[in-house]
């Protein structure tokens, strides 16, 4: 496994989920070799779904897909190189997931290249291309292959890997690429309408603090000097990626519910009454829910705005 992040073991008995809770679903989840990803897709494979790891890596590929095969059964992974944002590579990882499993129900779009990260004045058109190709681009063309079976089976889930809105210790192109996909993610749930009409749930996620895998290279060299990583709330240091894919998995079981919601994993821990490892860290309190408007116009209600406003100000959280 010398090509992939470093390898604990599942988290998945904590989330109190059945381990056939996913039995008979197919997800295929991209950038499915890092941290984030690989966490996913074998806690997936755990509650009993069909995995197809998608991931520009052959080498990384080929040791997910076994390890995966190793902890379940073989057949239960597929490993298919592509490039998320190659409509021709992603449309031939389409055909041999659905060769091989014959749908496709869950859609993880999780693929990014965060070394690729840099401030906005130092970023190069190259980076911030490459990143939007990726994220947004990437996201676009996942959606496009596979939603339109979800709605004629009436049964999917959508779902994205997303990031803070900005970032001032170094890697803002990779939160603004990220930020046009969460943006396109949010259209798709509005687009879809209630999940009775469509059958397709999505959402989006924040795994915040999880491990930064070795194979996704450095962190940026902008960040200032003798930058570290402050430990997660509730851990001592980074969250495991096997703690973080726990969290998502427990999200795509009730994706019904979270349809048009952004979820951050510390939500997510919560809601399963996680054991933390260091339990007095955590915060007290979370945020309120903003209105369905005021999300729409959020770009417009950021900051301190005009001092003296000449209308009332209404509140944003949901009623």
């Amino acid at each position: 496994m010398d090509t992939l992040p470093r390898i604990g073991p599942l988290s998945m008995d904590k989330t109190k989920l059945k381990k056939d809770a996913l039995a008979g679903e197919v997800a295929v989840i991209t950038g499915a070799t890092g941290s984030v990803g690989l966490g996913t897709a074998r806690s997936l494979a755990w509650l009993g779904a069909k995995v197809v790891i998608v991931d520009i890596t052959p080498e990384a590929g080929k040791e997910a897909e076994k390890l995966i095969d190793d902890e379940n059964k073989p057949g239960t992974a597929l490993f298919v190189e592509a490039d998320v944002s190659n409509e021709a590579s992603m449309k031939e990882m389409a055909k041999k997931a659905f060769d091989t499993f014959g749908k496709v129900d869950i859609l993880v779009n999780n693929a990014m290249i965060m070394s690729m990260g840099a401030p906005v004045l130092k970023t190069t058109l190259y980076q911030m291309d490459r990143q939007y190709e990726i994220a947004a681009r990437g996201t676009l063309i996942g959606i496009q292959l596979f939603v339109p079976g979800m709605i004629e089976r009436h049964h999917g889930v959508v779902t994205y890997s997303s990031t803070a809105f900005k970032f001032p210790i170094g890697p803002s192109n990779y939160c603004a690429a990220k930020a046009a996909a969460t943006s396109l993610m949010m259209s798709l749930a509005a687009e879809l309408g209630p999940v009775e009409k469509s059958g397709v749930s999505v959402f989006t996620f924040i795994p915040a603090g999880v491990g930064f895998p070795r194979s996704a290279g450095p962190m940026p060299k902008e960040l200032p000097k003798n930058f570290k990583m402050p430990p997660m709330p509730g851990y001592n240091g980074q969250i495991p990626a096997e703690d973080g894919g726990a969290a998502l998995a427990y999200c795509i079981t009730r994706a019904k519910e979270l349809h048009g919601s952004g979820i951050m994993i510390e939500q997510a821990f919560r809601q399963m009454d996680w054991p933390y490892p260091v339990p007095e860290t955590m915060r007290k309190a979370d945020f309120q829910r903003i209105d369905d408007m005021a999300l729409a116009l959020v770009f417009s209600i950021m900051g301190p705005g005009f001092p003296d406003p000449k209308v009332p100000l209404m509140p944003i959280t949901r009623k």
